[in-house]
């Protein structure tokens, strides 16, 4: 009998090869067989692939042969294959929490350069997993009720593909975007690469649908302040800013703007970047969804002196509106499951002030020029520098924030087929001498290259160098009035100095400015540039290790418009899979705390990351609430009394896990 009472405790240990993954390194012969003398072992085995069917079938077989109860497996990370080893237990007749995964190869091969000591510490870590497993207790999963309705944070592409996924296949879902419309960056573009859609064209029809569809509740001028709960039961509080304009009034005729005060546009204009002007009553952009205009009190005259004579609210008439008295509101929801697409920001070049931006006025960025170039954009389409000229020479900067040391290490990946696309689109509508300055030409989607070889064919010179700096310094009378741009071109392999009316920077992408308060509110893990991160870069790009929520666009990292709609449709999925199942499954390795030892003082409360543990003021000791309890570990670590214990980590299995590796 075992401490625990239970039947005479029956060991199987299994050793994987893991191709040479794992044999490269350990003995696992010897390693086999070394186990194979271990108290309680019956039976001890290596294979070249345990987590292939054969590999699994020799559990399970021998698990009837043997009457094995326990199962040690000693192989790869627990994150790949715990699961697998589970069911294979579960198949074998046995509870899957009487198995353990020792982890040979990320802790001992891979970080191994001696084969005779890599196979002395496989050893005792196989020989502390026997002594722990004997432990061992059989454990249920808990199942939770999964509610259907889906929050999705950001009405970008990626969120617009999400919600209307899920909306389609009868889901109720909440896309909350904390701009006065949704459509993201991409409802700022011109044409879309490489084949030069309008991107209005695509965009638009997907978000009228948006507001269409009876399963999407759209809230814009909104953000998410509180989350709480867990996986299937989410309890989410989103604020909801006035827009001074009531939505279900509304008809979006537009005619308020009209009626404004101020009969020209006198403030900037954020969708267009500041290149046009807005009144204090303005519609976004033409295509905005929902297709009402708001009014910012920052400038209307109304909010300032009450002084305005208000024609807007006038010509309103009986619809009545506009309504001035509108305050900040908190909606609270119920959701199962949260996507997160949260999009990115455009590199603030000022941060490189030797490109001169903001300094020289003819200096752009390239989201500033798909605004001069759009039909809708503030210029009509038409590209007209700052100083009123029409430009003869345009330079193009590619990596402008990335790939860059003192900036961004990575490659924002778009920037050099948007500069391409710019490139075309600057030619086609000035007839400008366009030149790209590049450090690598990088093109390696679909149709990519070909667009490259058209843009070559189009007569923009390419430049292999990146630009030192930018300056109004002229050297000769042809450089008068230009920025030059010095450049080493090396191809060449000489300085050059090119003269230009227009220089247009392509900066990089970068997570948002608030995207390390978005992840400690959501629970999210986060890389150092600011990407959320997902659980596994392969095998579960869209699952976060926060279960129940899920990742969609740029907020993981840099993508282009496919690869965004692409893992919306993969993280709508992921939602579905869940929602449809109507449960979920928790782990039983929650904590429990034990009244009688609990001293009551309140260190368990404060140091649970889930708000999972409350202090009983009657019986005066903690409560821990199982469904929120995540099972990390740290009330029992920190607990001084004792009285905090957790499954799968008691203290019994631990100690004879650390006497096993040290005996």
């Amino acid at each position: 009998m075992n401490g625990n009472g239970n039947k005479s405790v029956k060991i199987g240990v299994y050793v994987c090869h893991c191709g040479t993954n794992i044999a490269g390194k350990v003995d696992v012969k010897a390693l086999a067989e070394s186990a194979a003398g271990l108290p309680g072992v019956v039976v001890s085995r290596e294979y070249k692939y345990m987590c292939s069917d054969p590999g699994q079938d020799l559990i399970v077989k021998d698990t009837k042969q043997f009457g094995l109860n326990r199962i040690v497996v000693a192989s790869c990370s627990p994150h790949l294959h715990e699961l697998t080893f589970r069911k294979t237990t579960a198949n074998a007749g046995e509870n899957p929490y009487l198995f353990h995964l020792v982890n040979i190869r990320e802790h001992v091969s891979w970080v191994s350069d001696d084969p005779a000591a890599a196979t002395e510490k496989a050893k005792a870590l196989v020989k502390a997993a026997v002594a722990r497993v004997f432990w061992h207790q059989e454990l249920q999963p808990r199942r939770v009720p999964v509610n259907p309705s889906v929050l999705i944070v950001g009405g970008g592409i990626a969120g617009i593909h999400a919600a209307l996924t899920l909306a389609s296949a009868g889901k109720p879902v909440y896309l909350v975007e904390r701009k006065p419309s949704i459509g993201g960056h991409m409802a700022q573009f011109d044409k879309t690469f490489p084949t030069l859609d309008c991107a209005a064209c695509i965009l638009t029809p997907k978000m009228t649908s948006v507001k269409q569809q009876p399963n999407i509740h759209l809230m814009t001028l909104a953000e998410v302040s509180e989350v709480s709960g867990f996986v299937g039961n989410f309890k989410v509080k989103v604020k909801r800013y006035p827009r001074y304009i009531d939505e279900a009034k509304c008809v979006g005729c537009g005619e308020c703007i009209e009626m404004c005060v101020y009969k020209e546009g006198k403030y900037p204009n954020d969708f267009d970047l500041g290149l046009g002007k807005r009144k204090p009553i303005y519609m976004p952009f033409p295509q905005a969804v929902p297709p009402v205009p708001l009014i910012d009190p920052a400038t209307c005259i109304e909010f300032k002196s009450h002084k305005c004579p208000k024609g807007c609210v006038e010509v309103c008439g009986d619809r009545d509106a506009i309504d001035f008295s509108q305050t900040v509101k908190e909606v609270e929801l119920e959701v199962g499951t949260i996507i997160m697409a949260t999009g990115f920001k455009t590199f603030e070049p000022r941060r490189l002030p030797q490109y001169g931006y903001g300094k020289f006025p003819n200096v752009y960025t390239s989201l500033e020029v798909e605004r001069l170039v759009n039909a809708s954009g503030p210029t009509l389409g038409q590209v007209v520098l700052r100083d009123g000229r029409r430009p003869e020479a345009i330079g193009i900067l590619h990596c402008i924030g990335s790939r860059d040391e003192n900036t961004n290490r990575y490659c924002s990946r778009v920037c050099c087929m948007y500069s391409l696309k710019l490139a075309h689109l600057l030619k086609e509508k000035t007839g400008a001498h366009v030149y790209n300055f590049y450090i690598d030409m990088r093109t390696p989607g679909k149709g990519f290259e070909e667009f490259y070889k058209r843009v070559l064919e189009d007569g923009v010179s390419f430049i292999r160098g990146k630009v030192a700096g930018v300056t109004t310094w002229a050297q000769s009378p042809a450089e008068e009035g230009k920025l030059i741009l010095r450049v080493e071109d090396t191809l060449l392999g000489v300085v050059r100095r090119i003269p230009v009316d227009m220089v247009v920077l392509s900066v990089a992408m970068e997570a948002q400015a608030d995207a390390e308060n978005v992840r400690r509110l959501f629970n999210l893990g986060c890389s150092a540039e600011g990407w959320f991160l997902e659980r596994h870069p392969k095998l579960a790009p869209v699952d976060t290790f926060t279960d129940g929520i899920f990742l969609a666009g740029c907020c993981q990292g840099p993508k282009d418009i496919p690869d965004t709609v692409a893992q919306a449709g993969a993280a709508a999925a992921q939602s579905m899979s869940l929602i449809d199942k109507g449960y979920v499954e928790m782990e039983p390795n929650t904590a429990w705390i034990e009244e009688e030892l609990c001293s009551g003082c309140h260190v368990c409360v404060a140091m649970c990351p889930y708000t999972a543990i409350h202090f009983d003021a009657d019986k005066k000791v903690a409560v821990l609430n199982e469904a929120l309890c995540k099972g990390c570990g740290t009330c029992v670590a920190a607990c001084p009394s004792g009285a905090a214990q957790q499954n799968l980590f008691r203290d019994e299995q631990l100690f004879a896990e650390v006497e096993g590796v040290l005996v």
